[in-house]
């Protein structure tokens, strides 16, 4: 499925930009285009380029809530606007006083599906949850493979009974949102284990190709991987900080801050426990956060593009992996071709 050990993972809300896809897929790896928080229509765009090149490569999708939140999620999250106004006030933020639209919340997912079906590409990946088999299906009707996101044992197998050709195994030293999707025990998750042993212990479990991601910060972990039984690694957080990325300057900035020195899962800017580097915002608003993506991540949004304006790094969403020390500067094909040269 894939022909390179490497691939560039979708990194959403605009640190892949179609630069930074296509300079990863230019210098070897396999770029995946990054459709969650996109239309239909922003996703076209999106992709055009990376159509062009004739070479394969991925769309990743959130696969949205299937009910509306409950009564007791909007009291939460009622309960958490209240909680934000005094730091919202800070930066003269206003907080929305109504939820997202269901288009939002369902992150145009039918009108997505429908571009994917009409205009096919040759990979699609899932994330936050599951495709029904139906969905599975179509895809593969129109000649396109499918992947799903999962994070353990249980997850692969029932992604695996839907009928996906490939798994990315996210390991929880992931930077940015997990990919979970069935209750664990492990609150947050556990990244005590190394990404190899999941990929070995999701190995023996089913018998469809294995992709490995989170935490692999340099080759060493990436070797590590594959030798696992993973077809291939993906990076993202070592992206972040490249020419390409999407990433604010204040993001790019503070993963070489010596000032960071610790990351944590918080469901504060989201609603969706995410890895991010610990600052102001993790440590006041993680305890009272609720359970309500995206609802969550609309809600915030206003103080956190407010704080990125006012150039104040204190209550913007600094996705991190556990290896973020390593992430460089400078063009994402000298990256790359670091991990390449090494695999």
């Amino acid at each position: 499925m894939f022909i390179t050990p490497l691939i560039a993972a979708p990194m959403a809300g605009g640190t892949t930009t179609t630069e930074l896809a296509l300079a990863a897929q230019g210098a070897g790896a396999f770029a995946f285009a990054a459709g969650g928080y996109k239309t239909a229509d922003q996703l076209a765009a999106h992709i055009a380029p990376l159509r062009a090149t004739g070479l394969d490569f991925g769309v990743n999708l959130f696969v949205p809530r299937d009910a509306p939140l409950s009564a007791r999620g909007v009291a939460a999250l009622s309960a958490y606007r209240t909680s934000l106004r005094s730091t919202a006030q800070r930066y003269g933020a206003q907080l929305p006083a109504v939820a997202p639209d269901k288009d939002k919340v369902q992150d145009y997912w039918t009108e997505k599906m429908a571009l994917l079906l009409a205009d096919p590409v040759p990979l699609v990946s899932f994330t936050f949850g599951l495709a029904s088999n139906e969905v599975v299906a179509s895809l593969h009707k129109v000649g396109t493979r499918v992947a799903a996101s999962v994070t353990n044992v249980a997850e692969a197998l029932a992604a695996g009974a839907t009928g996906v050709d490939a798994l990315i195994v996210q390991h929880a030293g992931a930077g940015g949102h997990t990919a979970a999707f069935l209750p664990s025990k492990a609150t947050p998750p556990d990244a005590s284990g190394t990404l190899a042993q999941l990929v070995a212990a999701i190995g023996a479990a089913v018998s469809l190709p294995l992709v490995g991601a989170g935490g692999v910060s340099g080759p060493s972990d990436a070797k590590a991987a594959l030798a696992a039984g993973a077809v291939a690694v993906a990076i993202g957080t070592a992206l972040i900080r490249t020419d390409e990325s999407g990433a604010r300057q204040l993001h790019k900035d503070a993963l070489a801050d010596p000032f960071y020195n610790e990351t944590a899962m918080t469901r504060s800017f989201t609603g969706k426990p995410a890895r991010a580097l610990v600052n102001e915002f993790v440590r006041e608003h993680t305890a009272c956060a609720p359970e309500a993506y995206p609802e969550v991540h609309f809600l915030t949004a206003p103080l956190r593009s407010a704080a990125a304006a006012a150039q104040d790094p204190r209550a913007v969403n600094l996705w991190a992996g556990i290896g973020w020390k390593s992430a460089q500067s400078g063009p994402a094909a000298a990256v790359v071709g670091s991990f390449l040269h090494e695999l």
